[in-house]
């Protein structure tokens, strides 16, 4: 067991030191004790490679604010012992890493297995919603719900120990790094990309799992090349909790028959000979078309500066969210059109996106000038907007309390009364 710089990641290893390496990735708000029932089988055949994610399970608390800055974390992490190819499963969040690792990194994994993920987790509202929840009421309100989200409600009540042991793990992970994740996986969303996926995957579900289903599940398996579905009875969304023994006897016969000899043989890696286990994996069931592409958007060569829509639109979403920017763009017609045209290449495109001020500068001038400009509709989304972008209900309220100087404090009253509304709805945790 080890702790490493911010730039690697907390790990331990069980099992013989010259087997072949497997890793195994936690999800989010859990450790690497989510993996305790299947390492006295996994680790008869591979070396066991289990890490923590920032500022879980007392991981040095360093926020990784994308899947990519993690997936590069972890390769640090392996590169600095020596491991250069190795097979990876990786449930819900560290199942987004494992998939960015296939894409970015082909040449390093021999074999994948994705547990409970998405090549889209949710929506980027809901998780930034979640980080706005975090950042003013603590982790409470998220651990005291974990148990509905991961746990089928039968094995909630029959096994309260293990249902305390969740919440305490949610508990004592570090806010800070919770909301980076939470962060991170609104922006990840690579379902044009799974077709570039090569290696061998097994995509792996609980039928009962809520948060990211078989539904999900099929969509990988429709767009990646080589892969295969496995539906647990009976689980959750932590299925390899819920259902050890099922989900051990899987990742055994995977990694068993679908190991990918590597791209140059120096590395020594070998396939290890199947083991008889049941039960057998299903074959994908037929599926028709689960996600429109969208084509990619080729910009002219040769015409200068980029023109800014493009990430005037990113960067809008990102701030108000999709619902708000959607809702927007739904209502323009022929006559408004333009007008959302504009806003979105020149305000979000040329001025939000410009590296001279972070986003909760730019949430605090952007309060205080529609509160002197007495914009009170625009000052509600931007209220919204500042929490997502990291201000504090105690930090809106300085900043008004410096408007109601400079501003009025008519104007600052009346602002009062929106941003308290707003700040109410949006920090209330959801029963």
């Amino acid at each position: 067991m080890s702790e490493k710089p911010a730039n690697t990641l907390q790990y331990r290893f069980d099992g013989p030191e010259d087997a072949p390496v497997l890793i195994l990735g936690p999800s989010l708000g859990t450790t690497w004790h989510m993996w305790d029932r299947q390492i006295p089988e996994l680790s008869k055949n591979w070396r066991i490679f289990r890490f923590d994610l920032p500022g879980h399970g007392g991981a040095p608390a360093y926020p990784a604010g994308s899947v990519t800055e993690l997936a590069g974390r972890l390769l640090a992490t392996l590169d600095g012992l020596g491991v250069q190819r190795f097979g990876y499963a990786g449930c819900a969040f560290s199942g987004a890493i494992g998939i960015e690792l296939a894409l970015r990194h082909p040449e390093r994994i021999a074999s994948l297995a994705v547990i409970a993920a998405s090549p889209r987790f949710g929506s980027a509202d809901e998780f930034r919603q979640r980080g706005v929840i975090v950042r003013s009421n603590g982790l409470d309100p998220i651990a005291r719900s974990s148990p509905e989200r991961w746990f089928t409600t039968g094995f909630a009540a029959a096994q309260p120990a293990i249902t305390e042991w969740a919440v305490q793990m949610v508990r004592t992970t570090d806010p800070g790094c919770y909301i980076a994740a939470c962060e991170a996986l609104a922006a990840f969303d690579v379902r044009a990309e799974l077709g570039r996926i090569g290696v061998p995957t097994l995509v792996l579900v609980g039928s009962d799992d809520q948060v990211t289903g078989p539904a999900e599940a099929r969509t990988l398996v429709a767009g990646i090349p080589d892969a295969r579905l496995a539906v647990v009875p009976g689980a959750s969304h932590l299925v390899p909790v819920e259902q050890p023994a099922a989900v051990t006897d899987l990742l055994v016969r995977h990694f068993s028959t679908a190991w990918q000899p590597a791209y140059d043989s120096t590395t020594g890696q070998m396939a290890i000979p199947a083991a008889p286990v049941k039960p057998a994996l299903a074959a994908p069931p037929p599926v028709g078309p689960v996600a429109e592409i969208a084509p990619a958007v080729v910009q002219p060569a040769g015409l200068g500066r980029p023109d800014p829509y493009d990430a005037g639109i990113k960067v809008r979403r990102e701030v108000l969210g999709d619902a708000h920017v959607d809702r927007a763009l739904a209502l323009a017609d022929e006559f408004s059109g333009d007008f959302q045209e504009f806003i979105t290449r020149y305000a979000w495109g040329e001025i939000w996106d410009r590296p001279g001020l972070d986003r909760r500068s730019r949430s605090c001038v952007t309060l205080t000038a529609l509160v002197a400009g007495g914009h009170l509709d625009e000052l509600a989304f931007h209220t919204r907007a500042a929490l997502r972008n990291g201000l504090t209900p105690d930090e809106i309220k300085e900043v008004l309390l410096q408007a109601a100087v400079y501003c009025g404090v008519p104007a600052a009253n009346s602002a009062f009364k929106v941003a308290q509304q707003v700040i109410r709805e949006e920090t209330t945790p959801q029963e």
